[in-house]
């Protein structure tokens, strides 16, 4: 069984139909790659899967219960973490303060405490910065602390939409080696990125995302060999 099932979704903007019926699985522990064009409904997909905007039709299945209609909140508490787009951290808290908030859901102090140093762990950075005004903090860092957040959240599943725009190269790669880390860490990944060609090249499978529909979708590497996905997206 799948750990995340998308069953024919369909989401409107108003009149506007920003997702078509696409349907798509992510098993537990691999990284799939969610890639497309600007306004392809990518990001519409994940706020939709992560309770932020509602569906008109489908069903949103997370280890085996319908989670369509449940609140954003107890979707997080139920093991899914998002990391948004632009990174939205909260500028005037500190790095832990915002490191903090990420483990709202969560009662156990010692693990809490646990998770913080892991996450250290992950992102020395952060805890350099850790009394420092998360506005202060460059590109690269913010999304660290994104990051940082939301696992906090002790998430079973992590859902990141372009983690790397924005950023320097030398901070995608930083960004995209965290990824792999994540995902070797035992936590599943699906994730959004306009970079297709780092995306496919960490992903297990991927799905390609055209004006809110599903066109491909398949094994990454063999995607990264595809002669319309290369023109398309990955500049050859």
């Amino acid at each position: 069984m799948a750990m995340l099932e998308i069953k024919d979704l369909k989401v409107y903007y108003g009149v506007i139909q920003a997702i078509k019926g696409i349907s798509f699985e992510v098993k537990e522990g691999e990284v799939i790659a969610l890639i497309g064009a600007n306004g392809a409904g990518k990001t519409t997909t994940l706020q939709t899967i992560t309770g932020m905007l509602q569906a008109k039709e489908g069903n949103i299945i997370f280890e085996g219960q319908d989670i369509t209609k449940v609140p954003g909140h107890k979707i997080v508490s139920m093991g899914m973490a998002h990391v948004p787009e632009g990174r939205r951290v909260f500028a005037e808290l500190s790095v832990l303060e915002n490191l903090k908030l990420g483990a709202y859901t969560r009662k156990d102090k010692d693990e809490i405490a646990d998770s913080l140093q892991r996450v250290y762990r992950s992102f020395p950075r952060l805890e350099e910065r850790k009394k420092q005004a998360a506005g202060t903090l460059s590109g690269g860092e913010q999304q660290m602390l994104a990051m940082g957040r939301a696992l906090m959240s002790k998430p079973r599943i992590i859902l990141m939409d372009e983690p790397s725009m924005g950023l320097s190269p030398i901070f995608v790669e930083e960004i995209f080696n965290i990824i792999k880390e994540i995902s070797a860490s035992g936590t599943t990944v699906l994730l959004v990125e306009q970079n297709a060609k780092k995306a496919l090249s960490i992903a297990d499978r991927a799905y390609v995302l055209e004006t809110g529909n599903i066109v491909l979708n398949g094994d990454a590497k063999e995607l990264m060999n595809n002669e319309s996905i290369k023109r398309a997206y990955l500049g050859e």
